[in-house]
């Protein structure tokens, strides 16, 4: 089994930032407590505070089907109707091991 990265890069609504945290805090928490998840990390775009990035990393695609089955990532949904400006970019990679093995993934 290959592991899995997902990033998620999304466009919050002027104003509802402190909220869309807010709302995906509780969701980060309940994630890292599912088997199959090694990472599950919010960032912030440098230039653009509005601009939210979750990088994630599984073990498995099993895994990242099981957490999509959660009842919190429903939530997140409704979430994102309220405080995303367009629908969330959502990238899922397998990582290609270049260079370093220990520097070349996630």
């Amino acid at each position: 089994m290959s592991e899995v990265v997902v990033v998620a890069i999304l466009t919050v609504k002027e104003g509802k930032r402190e909220e869309a945290i807010a709302g995906i805090t509780p969701v980060i928490e309940q994630t890292h407590g599912e088997p199959g998840c090694i990472s599950y990390a919010l960032h912030q775009e440098n230039s653009d505070p509005d601009t939210l990035v979750l990088v994630e990393r599984w073990k498995s695609q099993e895994d990242l089907d099981a957490h999509f089955t959660m009842p919190y990532m429903a939530d997140l949904g409704a979430l994102a109707g309220e405080v995303l400006a367009e629908q969330p970019r959502i990238i899922f990679s397998t990582g290609l091991p270049d260079g370093d093995p220990a520097k070349g993934v996630l």
